[in-house]
């Protein structure tokens, strides 16, 4: 069985990170997991910076979302958070959900939010979504690369090459992934 990973908020944010995110976990390589709260925050987020996307497009992303990875949601969290300790209180809900989940990894930009030292005693380590797909792509470039080809596959309204969505995963801080995807055997 795939280890278990939790996306936080910022790593479901954008885009292509966030369709790369879930390609991965659809491949078999994780089981990604996530919460209502987290992704309230990502829309909550996505709809004030981008106002042009409208409500409902929202909606559906979420829905989408949740149907594309098998049991994503975590439940049942809420009573772990009271006794945890993180330096952003409103970050308990994460290492609740990746606790209850039974994660080894929680994928989150914010890695100062969630210290090494709270998280070792669960077992838990929190990874840059750069570390992260770097270490799927240790793990399996081919199929990593499968997910990047998939992506460019899927862009059709424009269309967009393989540069196109590598340049967008490098604007989304995957400097190390992109650079060892490029150097890769399967780079077309």
């Amino acid at each position: 069985m795939a280890f278990v990973v939790v996306y936080d908020a910022n790593a479901l944010y954008g885009n292509t990170l966030r369709d790369l995110l879930i390609r991965i976990a659809q491949a078999g390589l994780v089981q990604a997991r996530w919460t209502n709260k987290i992704l309230d925050e990502a829309i909550k987020n996505l709809a004030s910076n981008r106002p042009d996307i409208p409500a409902d497009k929202l909606s559906r992303l979420r829905d989408l979302m949740n149907a594309a990875v098998r049991d994503c949601l975590v439940e049942g969290y809420e009573p772990l958070m009271e006794g945890l300790k993180l330096p952003d209180p409103d970050d308990r809900h994460v290492l609740a959900a990746a606790i209850k989940a039974g994660a080894q990894v929680i994928v989150t930009s914010n890695l100062k939010d969630f210290p090494a030292e709270e998280l070792t005693v669960w077992n838990l380590e929190a990874r840059s979504p750069d570390d992260f797909v770097l270490g799927q792509i240790d793990m399996d470039d081919r199929i990593v690369w499968a997910c990047v080809q998939q992506i460019v596959d899927s862009r059709v309204n424009p269309p967009e090459t393989i540069e196109d969505v590598l340049h967008a995963l490098e604007n989304a801080g995957l400097v190390e992934s992109v650079a060892a995807l490029r150097n890769g055997r399967y780079n077309m």
